[in-house]
């Protein structure tokens, strides 16, 4: 599909991000094909990946991390994200170092010399040694207990740059906490990837799975200079196609597979429309610096606001079309919609069919409510 309008690019983005079909079976399929994504809210992230494939639950995604199949760390921006535990040690290799030196201002803040730094090392990978899972708070009480106060963002920064210098990933939960592991032993298979091999990979994942995008979206995604990121995109070469849309020149994978429409409708429902209830901080939206091309027109005053706020998206035809927040009540969960727009009775129709899969995946009834006549 040539890249004419902005629903070619909606559609075609929606595509790749896997939002319309997929052929992804599992949790770490997911992962890997996108080389990363975010997940700082944990329930939401989980979410993120139902969405993008098809036969797992929220229950199965929980295995998948529990038995580290996906991994959470920092990287990149820095924030949390979710990473193949074959992919960790090349992207952090890649990404973690432009990281540790915005971070080297706070760590300074915090009295985190270089010395110090070290020594809280050595007692974290004591302290994880032999398959030993431990929370924040015991790592912290470990390196108190070694003469290395740690506590609120002091310890926040010890734990990131042991996470950027591949000391450390996530662990198992144990109940609802996180717990740490070394990465040696979560991800003992881990690849090595020389720096231009390692860039190229990166800028492959990302414009695959998340073209027509931009370098400045690239750049924000990875948050690598734009210098790294013209030199992945001269290094990939032929295998991204370049494409000029209105003041944008797009890159996409130039083998990327044709735009299939799906199904629309389901349990007795049929809508010409389409809609997702996607989390907050879903890739569709937060990996773009630039989302004006994904926003609805009647809701482009709210836009900017709304996506950095504190709300899940509601995504009607491709376009963000208002927030949506979870509840729980004592019959399952209320998904509460707060539309920026009118809508017609075919987009309810659409989030109709959404929260039947979100229902699925959580494995629980769900309610919509606040989309007049779509309340069920």
């Amino acid at each position: 599909m040539t890249l004419r309008t902005t629903a070619d690019l909606v559609r075609r983005r929606l595509a790749n991000q896997k939002l319309v079909t997929s052929t992804l079976r599992s949790p770490a399929e997911v992962v890997a094909w996108f080389g990363a994504m975010q997940a700082q809210e944990y329930a939401a992230a989980r979410w993120a990946l139902g969405l993008r494939a098809k036969g797992f639950t929220d229950a199965t995604v929980e295995q998948a991390f529990d038995e580290g199949a996906i991994l959470r760390t920092h990287a990149m921006r820095p924030t949390w994200h979710f990473v193949a535990p074959a992919d960790i040690r090349w992207l952090q290799a890649l990404t973690g170092p432009r990281v540790q030196a915005l971070n080297a201002y706070y760590a300074n803040k915090n009295g985190l010399d270089d010395r110090t730094i070290a020594r809280s090392r050595v007692v974290i990978e004591r302290a994880l040694a032999r398959g030993h899972q431990r929370t924040r708070t015991e790592l912290g009480a470990a390196l108190g207990k070694a003469g290395i106060p740690a506590a609120g963002q002091r310890l926040a920064y010890l734990m990131m740059n042991a996470e950027l210098d591949l000391v450390i990933c996530s662990g198992a939960r144990r109940g609802k906490q996180f717990t740490y592991a070394l990465l040696d032993e979560r991800a003992p298979k881990a690849r090595v990837l020389a720096r231009d091999e390692a860039l190229a990979e990166l800028t492959r994942r990302y414009f695959t799975s998340h073209g027509p995008a931009t370098l400045k979206d690239y750049a924000w995604w990875s948050g690598m200079t734009m210098k790294d990121v013209r030199r992945g995109v001269e290094i990939v070469g032929r295998a991204l196609l370049q494409e000029t849309f209105g003041e944008l020149t797009c890159w996409s994978a130039a083998a990327a597979p044709a735009f299939t429409r799906g199904p629309r409708g389901g349990g007795g429902l049929r809508a010409t429309s389409s809609a997702y209830l996607l989390p907050i901080y879903d890739e569709y939206l937060i990996a773009y610096k630039d989302r004006k091309a994904m926003s609805d027109p009647a809701s482009a005053r709210r836009t900017a606001a709304t996506i950095d706020g504190w709300a899940h998206w509601l995504i009607v035809d491709g376009l963000f079309t208002g927030t949506w927040r979870r509840a729980e009540t004592h019959a399952g969960i209320a998904v509460d919609v707060v539309p920026s727009r009118s809508l017609t009775a075919d987009n309810r129709k659409a989030i109709a069919v959404a929260a039947k899969r979100y229902s699925a995946f959580l494995g629980k009834p769900v309610v919509v409510r606040g989309v007049a006549g779509g309340e069920r």
